[in-house]
């Protein structure tokens, strides 16, 4: 098993196991129904991104920045059209609706961004450099 994808199911388990039991125990008044959804766009999000930053380090080894760049401006646009499409789609109107789910977005969003980053610079740098130097 890649040293990544070991990394990614961590991650997944870990961000992934306390929010379900904040559902569980607390339910729709801390954790937004949404949630899943919001947590399964993200770790496919990741998980494309270092795939494609991976793929073009492999083809080229100077283009980690720009297939960083490239993951990140996906995820972006991708993250605002899904909050696009679910606050059109009537969060608002639910109680606390709004609040629980900017919440869980924002933590999401910036908590697999980091996890982006950091296997991204711990898995791919060491490959990119063992290519520049042949």
């Amino acid at each position: 098993m890649p040293k990544f994808l070991r990394q990614f199911i961590v991650f997944t388990a870990a961000l992934g196991l306390p929010i379900y039991a904040l559902h569980r125990v607390y339910g729709t008044s801390v954790v937004h129904p949404r949630t899943g959804l919001i947590f399964a766009v993200m770790a496919a999000l990741t998980y494309f991104a270092y795939s494609l930053t991976a793929r073009l380090v492999a083809r080229d080894p100077h283009s980690l920045a720009a297939g960083y760049l490239i993951g990140m401006t996906v995820r972006l646009l991708v993250s605002l059209g899904l909050v696009t499409w679910l606050l059109a789609g009537g969060i608002a109107r639910e109680p606390r609706g709004i609040w629980t789910f900017l919440g869980a977005f924002f933590i999401l969003y910036f908590s697999w961004a980091g996890f982006e980053i950091w296997a991204t610079l711990s898995n791919l740098r060491p490959i990119s450099g063992k290519q520049v130097a042949q």
